[in-house]
């Protein structure tokens, strides 16, 4: 561990669990990276996540965005191709983007589509899905309304699922950030977790929950300063 490592990990308090203003009072403190660094947030379920109904996933646009620039693709033909131009999508296209990203072509980070074309789009499945870049009705990226879906997503919309362990892990902003922004954030992704909350999950759902930068130490959080559910 190198020596400003360990000056930051010494501020931490072993085993203390933090409120959510303190917890992000101390990521900050603990942000050392040259850059401005992501702040993310865990959160650990009492699901069984080997459970196909008890599968968590969401997306939920956040108050103040995740401070990152979204390059977005669309998958759209006719008057859907102005409108996601219009909206400000980076790339858009119907089957010679389609023939570009089997090429190998990948430089964006998501992908929307109108419903009518999701047939072409399918076979781009085995490249999109693994990446998680799949476009999904459930999650709003498959929609006739292509301007509010991309607007939303350079506005700071953040999509959730839960990993093989039963642990979402979802971005929050940066370490720039205000502390009562970061706060609003958090807030919103934990209600919509909770809104998400399966019906055949028992006993106590979230279970841990933590708060780190980029390269820095995890910051646990007391679960009841977040909500009482």
């Amino acid at each position: 561990m190198g020596k400003k490592m360990k000056v930051i990990e010494d501020k931490v308090e072993r085993g203390k669990e933090y409120s959510l203003e303190g917890a992000i009072d101390m990521v900050k403190d603990t942000s050392y990276t040259k850059f401005d660094a992501s702040v993310d947030m865990a959160v650990n379920l009492g699901i069984d996540a080997k459970k196909t109904d008890q599968m968590v996933r969401g997306a939920i646009v956040l108050p103040h965005g995740t401070g990152k620039k979204v390059r977005v693709v669309v998958f759209a033909k006719g008057e859907k191709d102005k409108e996601a131009r219009d909206a400000g999508a980076d790339y858009v296209g119907a089957e010679d983007l389609i023939e570009k990203i089997q090429k190998g072509w990948l430089e964006f980070d998501k992908a929307v589509a109108t419903p009518d074309i999701m047939g072409l789009v399918g076979k781009l499945g085995k490249i999109l899905g693994p990446r998680g870049l799949m476009p999904n009705p459930k999650l709003g990226t498959v929609s006739f309304d292509i301007a509010k879906a991309v607007k939303d997503i350079k506005a700071g919309k953040v999509e959730y699922k839960t990993e093989k362990a039963g642990i979402i892990h979802v971005a929050i902003g940066k370490a720039s950030f205000e502390k009562q922004k970061l706060m609003e954030n958090a807030t919103v992704i934990i209600d919509s977790i909770i809104k998400a909350k399966p019906p055949t999950s028992k006993g106590k759902y979230l279970r841990k929950v933590a708060i780190s930068s980029t390269m820095g130490p995890g910051i646990k959080v007391d679960v009841g300063t977040i909500t009482s559910k």
